[in-house]
C-alpha cells in the first residue's frame, strides 16, 4: 500500500489506464525500444570498420559505407556488453556490428576504462586493442583466483576442526558434574 496513493502502485496504474480515452501506445518492437535508451556516439565508417574505444568492429553491412561515406553515423552501445555496437544507417535502421575479432570475450565499459587506467598507471604506452583485452583477462583471472581462495577459506572456516576427546577430558567433565570444579564468578543482572 502506497501511503500517498492510498492504494498499491499497480492498482493506481490500472485505474489510470482505465480512465484514458485513447489506448496505450506500445513500442513497435522490444529491440527498438531497447536501442532507444542506449548511449550513442557519432563515428565514421573507415575502410577497416568502426573504431570505438580502441576496439575495432566489423560486419559485411559496413562494406557499402567503408571509406566512402563521409558522414558520421550514430553508433549505439550497451555499456554492459561491448561485444557489439548498433550502427544507425541513413534511413534510421539499426544494424548490429560485432567485434572484428570474434575471439574476443564480451566486456563491459567499466572493465575497459579500468584497464585503460591500469595501463596508464603502469606507464604503458601500448593502448592497443590487444593490450586492453589482455589486461582485462588478467584482471578476470585475478578476481577468479581471489574468489576461489576466499570460497575455500570460508568453506574451511565453516567446518570445525576435528575434536579428539582425551581420557583426561572425560575425567574433568566428571569432576565438574560432581561439583569439584567451581565456575568462574559472574555478575547476575536482574531487572528492577
Amino acid at each position: 500500500m502506497h501511503s500517498a496513493l492510498g492504494q498499491t502502485p499497480l492498482e493506481a496504474w490500472r485505474e489510470g489506464v482505465a480512465k484514458r480515452k485513447q489506448p496505450l501506445r506500445y513500442p513497435p518492437s522490444a529491440e527498438e525500444f531497447f536501442l532507444d535508451f542506449l548511449p550513442a556516439v557519432p563515428r565514421l565508417v573507415q575502410r577497416d570498420g568502426i573504431h570505438f574505444h580502441q576496439i575495432r568492429y566489423w560486419d559485411s553491412v559496413l562494406s557499402a559505407w567503408a571509406g566512402r561515406l563521409q558522414k558520421r553515423l550514430w553508433v549505439k552501445y550497451d555499456p554492459r556488453n561491448l561485444s557489439r555496437v548498433y550502427v544507425r544507417d541513413l534511413n534510421g535502421r539499426h544494424w548490429p556490428v560485432p567485434y572484428a575479432d570474434l575471439r574476443r570475450p564480451p566486456i563491459t565499459l567499466w572493465e575497459l576504462t579500468e584497464a585503460r587506467k591500469r595501463l596508464h598507471q603502469s606507464g604503458s604506452c601500448d593502448l592497443t586493442e590487444g593490450a586492453l583485452f589482455a589486461n582485462i583477462l588478467q584482471q578476470r583471472r585475478l578476481i577468479a583466483e581471489a574468489t576461489n581462495s576466499s570460497q575455500q577459506r570460508r568453506r574451511h572456516e565453516r567446518i570445525p576442526p576435528a575434536v579428539s576427546i582425551q581420557p583426561e577430558d572425560c575425567e574433568a567433565k566428571k569432576r565438574s558434574e560432581s561439583g569439584e570444579l567451581k565456575p568462574y564468578p559472574v555478575e547476575i543482572w536482574e531487572r528492577e
